[in-house]
Protein backbone atom coordinates (compact mmCIF):
# COMPACT_ATOMS: atom_id res chain seq x y z
CA UNK A 1 0.00 0.00 0.00
CA UNK A 2 1.42 3.59 -0.86
CA UNK A 3 0.29 6.54 0.89
CA UNK A 4 2.38 9.11 -1.76
CA UNK A 5 3.44 8.33 -4.77
CA UNK A 6 5.47 10.54 -7.15
CA UNK A 7 6.43 9.62 -10.38
CA UNK A 8 8.20 11.27 -13.09
CA UNK A 9 8.07 14.91 -11.26
CA UNK A 10 9.42 17.74 -13.05
CA UNK A 11 9.18 20.96 -11.22
CA UNK A 12 10.34 24.18 -13.05
CA UNK A 13 10.96 27.70 -11.72
CA UNK A 14 10.38 31.10 -13.63
CA UNK A 15 8.96 28.92 -16.74
CA UNK A 16 12.92 28.16 -17.34
CA UNK A 17 14.47 26.86 -14.57
CA UNK A 18 14.54 23.08 -13.76
CA UNK A 19 15.03 22.39 -10.20
CA UNK A 20 13.81 18.56 -10.45
CA UNK A 21 14.13 16.43 -13.56
CA UNK A 22 11.91 13.40 -13.77
CA UNK A 23 12.51 11.81 -9.94
CA UNK A 24 10.03 9.12 -8.49
CA UNK A 25 9.56 8.04 -4.86
CA UNK A 26 7.34 6.40 -2.44
CA UNK A 27 6.16 6.46 1.36
CA UNK A 28 3.91 3.91 2.48
CA UNK A 29 1.68 4.43 5.61
CA UNK A 30 3.71 4.64 8.69
CA UNK A 31 7.13 4.46 6.91
CA UNK A 32 9.92 7.02 7.32
CA UNK A 33 11.49 7.84 4.49
CA UNK A 34 14.91 10.31 3.81
CA UNK A 35 15.16 12.62 1.04
CA UNK A 36 19.19 12.85 1.03
CA UNK A 37 21.89 15.11 -1.02
CA UNK A 38 24.13 18.31 -0.80
CA UNK A 39 22.35 21.64 -1.11
CA UNK A 40 21.27 22.72 -3.82
CA UNK A 41 20.13 18.86 -5.10
CA UNK A 42 16.22 19.60 -5.19
CA UNK A 43 15.21 18.44 -2.06
CA UNK A 44 13.30 21.40 -1.08
CA UNK A 45 11.78 21.65 -4.40
CA UNK A 46 10.67 18.13 -3.94
CA UNK A 47 9.12 18.64 -0.55
CA UNK A 48 7.07 22.20 -1.79
CA UNK A 49 5.61 20.18 -4.78
CA UNK A 50 4.13 17.59 -2.60
CA UNK A 51 3.11 20.57 0.06
CA UNK A 52 1.72 22.50 -2.38
CA UNK A 53 4.24 25.38 -1.81
CA UNK A 54 5.87 25.95 -5.20
CA UNK A 55 3.12 28.84 -5.89
CA UNK A 56 4.87 31.10 -4.12
CA UNK A 57 8.23 31.17 -5.35
CA UNK A 58 6.82 31.23 -9.16
CA UNK A 59 7.02 27.88 -9.89
CA UNK A 60 5.29 24.93 -10.82
CA UNK A 61 5.32 21.31 -11.23
CA UNK A 62 5.17 21.12 -15.03
CA UNK A 63 5.51 17.17 -15.72
CA UNK A 64 5.00 14.23 -13.42
CA UNK A 65 2.38 13.02 -11.07
CA UNK A 66 2.06 13.43 -7.19
CA UNK A 67 -0.81 10.80 -5.65
CA UNK A 68 -1.85 11.07 -2.38
CA UNK A 69 -4.13 8.53 -1.08
CA UNK A 70 -4.82 7.41 -4.88
CA UNK A 71 -5.82 11.33 -5.62
CA UNK A 72 -3.40 13.75 -7.87
CA UNK A 73 -2.57 16.95 -5.85
CA UNK A 74 -0.04 18.21 -8.59
CA UNK A 75 -0.52 21.96 -8.53
CA UNK A 76 -2.98 22.15 -6.12
CA UNK A 77 -2.94 24.77 -3.10
CA UNK A 78 -1.43 24.37 0.36
CA UNK A 79 -4.13 24.63 2.23
CA UNK A 80 -6.25 21.82 0.31
CA UNK A 81 -3.10 19.64 0.65
CA UNK A 82 -3.01 20.00 4.72
CA UNK A 83 -6.66 19.29 4.61
CA UNK A 84 -5.70 16.47 2.97
CA UNK A 85 -3.18 15.44 5.73
CA UNK A 86 -0.20 16.32 4.10
CA UNK A 87 2.15 18.64 6.68
CA UNK A 88 5.35 20.68 6.51
CA UNK A 89 7.65 21.98 8.72
CA UNK A 90 9.67 24.32 6.76
CA UNK A 91 13.64 25.02 7.04
CA UNK A 92 12.88 28.77 8.32
CA UNK A 93 9.87 30.61 9.93
CA UNK A 94 8.77 27.80 11.41
CA UNK A 95 7.25 29.52 14.01
CA UNK A 96 5.11 32.74 14.46
CA UNK A 97 7.49 34.60 16.52
CA UNK A 98 4.96 36.79 18.10
CA UNK A 99 2.62 34.01 19.38
CA UNK A 100 2.98 32.28 22.97
CA UNK A 101 3.75 28.33 22.48
CA UNK A 102 -0.14 27.99 23.14
CA UNK A 103 -0.96 30.35 21.07
CA UNK A 104 1.29 28.62 18.38
CA UNK A 105 -0.55 25.00 18.64
CA UNK A 106 -3.81 26.53 17.98
CA UNK A 107 -3.27 28.78 14.72
CA UNK A 108 -2.87 25.54 12.31
CA UNK A 109 -5.87 23.75 13.73
CA UNK A 110 -8.04 23.89 10.19
CA UNK A 111 -11.69 24.91 11.06
CA UNK A 112 -14.58 22.66 11.45
CA UNK A 113 -12.45 20.27 13.63
CA UNK A 114 -14.35 19.79 17.31
CA UNK A 115 -13.46 20.99 20.29
CA UNK A 116 -12.81 17.41 21.66
CA UNK A 117 -10.83 16.18 19.15
CA UNK A 118 -8.48 20.02 19.18
CA UNK A 119 -7.99 19.47 22.95
CA UNK A 120 -6.30 15.79 22.27
CA UNK A 121 -4.57 16.97 19.28
CA UNK A 122 -3.05 19.25 21.72
CA UNK A 123 -2.49 17.27 24.57
CA UNK A 124 -0.66 14.69 22.08
CA UNK A 125 2.12 17.70 21.24
CA UNK A 126 2.46 18.57 25.05
CA UNK A 127 2.90 14.66 25.75
CA UNK A 128 5.57 14.21 22.68
CA UNK A 129 7.28 17.49 23.81
CA UNK A 130 6.64 18.09 27.48
CA UNK A 131 9.08 20.75 27.84
CA UNK A 132 6.83 22.88 25.54
CA UNK A 133 4.14 23.00 28.52
CA UNK A 134 6.92 24.48 30.38
CA UNK A 135 6.99 26.88 27.93
CA UNK A 136 3.35 27.69 26.80
CA UNK A 137 3.91 31.20 27.93
CA UNK A 138 7.05 31.56 26.16
CA UNK A 139 6.87 33.86 22.78
CA UNK A 140 8.08 31.95 20.03
CA UNK A 141 10.78 34.68 19.07
CA UNK A 142 12.66 34.19 22.18
CA UNK A 143 12.55 30.19 22.19
CA UNK A 144 16.17 28.61 21.00
CA UNK A 145 16.75 26.64 17.98
CA UNK A 146 15.98 23.16 19.49
CA UNK A 147 12.64 24.87 20.86
CA UNK A 148 11.57 25.85 17.64
CA UNK A 149 12.25 22.98 15.99
CA UNK A 150 9.97 21.34 18.78
CA UNK A 151 7.23 23.62 18.80
CA UNK A 152 7.38 23.38 14.45
CA UNK A 153 7.01 19.91 15.31
CA UNK A 154 4.17 20.27 18.25
CA UNK A 155 2.32 22.67 15.55
CA UNK A 156 2.40 19.70 12.72
CA UNK A 157 0.86 17.07 14.73
CA UNK A 158 -1.87 19.45 15.95
CA UNK A 159 -3.06 19.16 12.26
CA UNK A 160 -3.38 15.51 13.02
CA UNK A 161 -1.51 14.72 9.70
CA UNK A 162 -1.13 11.06 7.38
CA UNK A 163 1.96 12.23 6.18
CA UNK A 164 4.53 14.74 7.84
CA UNK A 165 7.31 16.51 5.56
CA UNK A 166 10.25 18.24 7.78
CA UNK A 167 13.00 20.02 5.85
CA UNK A 168 16.29 19.94 7.25
CA UNK A 169 15.73 18.91 10.99
CA UNK A 170 18.90 19.05 12.47
CA UNK A 171 20.43 22.32 10.36
CA UNK A 172 21.70 24.89 13.21
CA UNK A 173 21.38 22.39 16.03
CA UNK A 174 23.91 20.52 18.11
CA UNK A 175 23.77 17.11 18.06
CA UNK A 176 22.30 16.12 21.17
CA UNK A 177 19.23 18.01 20.36
CA UNK A 178 18.96 16.78 17.20
CA UNK A 179 18.95 13.18 18.64
CA UNK A 180 16.54 14.02 21.18
CA UNK A 181 14.46 15.20 18.19
CA UNK A 182 15.00 11.93 16.41
CA UNK A 183 13.77 9.95 19.11
CA UNK A 184 10.49 12.16 19.61
CA UNK A 185 10.17 11.61 15.86
CA UNK A 186 10.07 7.18 16.20
CA UNK A 187 7.59 7.97 19.28
CA UNK A 188 5.17 10.26 17.20
CA UNK A 189 5.34 7.50 14.71
CA UNK A 190 4.63 5.00 17.59
CA UNK A 191 1.28 6.96 18.74
CA UNK A 192 0.01 8.44 15.59
CA UNK A 193 0.97 5.87 12.83
CA UNK A 194 2.11 8.83 10.72
CA UNK A 195 4.52 8.76 7.99
CA UNK A 196 7.40 11.06 7.25
CA UNK A 197 9.50 12.18 4.65
CA UNK A 198 12.76 14.05 5.64
CA UNK A 199 14.64 16.01 3.78
CA UNK A 200 18.10 16.09 5.49
CA UNK A 201 21.96 17.23 4.43
CA UNK A 202 23.51 14.83 7.34
CA UNK A 203 22.49 11.87 5.92
CA UNK A 204 24.08 10.06 9.18
CA UNK A 205 21.30 11.69 10.82
CA UNK A 206 18.75 10.77 8.37
CA UNK A 207 19.59 7.51 8.39
CA UNK A 208 19.31 6.62 12.07
CA UNK A 209 15.76 6.46 11.91
CA UNK A 210 14.76 5.76 8.19
CA UNK A 211 13.40 3.19 7.07
CA UNK A 212 14.11 3.80 3.09
CA UNK A 213 16.31 6.65 1.63
CA UNK A 214 16.80 8.51 -1.83
CA UNK A 215 19.58 10.19 -2.71
CA UNK A 216 19.26 13.42 -4.98
CA UNK A 217 22.18 15.15 -6.94
CA UNK A 218 21.19 18.29 -9.32
CA UNK A 219 17.39 17.46 -9.22
CA UNK A 220 17.58 14.01 -10.01
CA UNK A 221 17.42 10.59 -7.94
CA UNK A 222 20.85 8.89 -8.25
CA UNK A 223 20.51 5.99 -5.61
CA UNK A 224 18.25 4.57 -3.46
CA UNK A 225 17.42 1.68 -0.93
CA UNK A 226 16.74 0.58 2.58
CA UNK A 227 18.47 2.63 5.33
CA UNK A 228 21.12 -0.47 5.99
CA UNK A 229 21.78 -0.78 1.99
CA UNK A 230 22.91 2.93 1.83
CA UNK A 231 24.53 3.00 4.97
CA UNK A 232 26.67 0.44 3.45
CA UNK A 233 27.06 1.36 -0.16
CA UNK A 234 30.41 2.94 -0.99
CA UNK A 235 29.47 6.12 -2.52
CA UNK A 236 27.32 7.04 0.38
CA UNK A 237 29.61 6.29 3.09
CA UNK A 238 32.66 8.52 0.94
CA UNK A 239 30.70 11.22 -0.47
CA UNK A 240 27.20 11.41 2.09
CA UNK A 241 28.96 9.89 5.36
CA UNK A 242 32.56 11.48 4.99
CA UNK A 243 34.17 7.55 5.45
CA UNK A 244 37.24 6.45 3.34
CA UNK A 245 39.57 3.64 4.28
CA UNK A 246 38.57 4.46 7.88
CA UNK A 247 39.29 7.86 7.90
CA UNK A 248 36.69 10.62 8.26
CA UNK A 249 36.24 12.95 5.06
CA UNK A 250 34.09 15.74 4.41
CA UNK A 251 32.18 16.01 0.87
CA UNK A 252 33.61 19.91 0.34
CA UNK A 253 37.32 18.04 0.50
CA UNK A 254 36.06 16.19 -2.09
CA UNK A 255 36.92 18.24 -5.74
CA UNK A 256 36.40 15.37 -7.69
CA UNK A 257 33.55 13.49 -7.97
CA UNK A 258 32.99 10.54 -10.27
CA UNK A 259 30.44 8.08 -9.26
CA UNK A 260 31.85 4.68 -9.45
CA UNK A 261 28.46 3.06 -10.85
CA UNK A 262 24.66 3.71 -10.75
CA UNK A 263 22.23 1.64 -7.94
CA UNK A 264 18.87 1.51 -8.37
CA UNK A 265 16.82 -0.31 -5.16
Amino acid sequence: MTLLDVHGLEVVYQRSITAVQGISLKVAPGQIVALLGTNGAGKTSTLRAISGFLGLDDARVTQGVIAFNGERIENRPPHQNTARGIVLVPERDKVFPNLTVAENLVVPVRRGIAAAERRRHEALAYQLFPQLAELRNRIGGLLSGGERQMLALASAIVCAPQLLLIDELSLGLAPVIVDDLLRRLIEMRHETGIAVLIVEQSAAVALQIADYGYVMENGKIVLDGTAERLRSHPDVEEFYLGRKSGENRSYRDIKQYRRRRRWYG
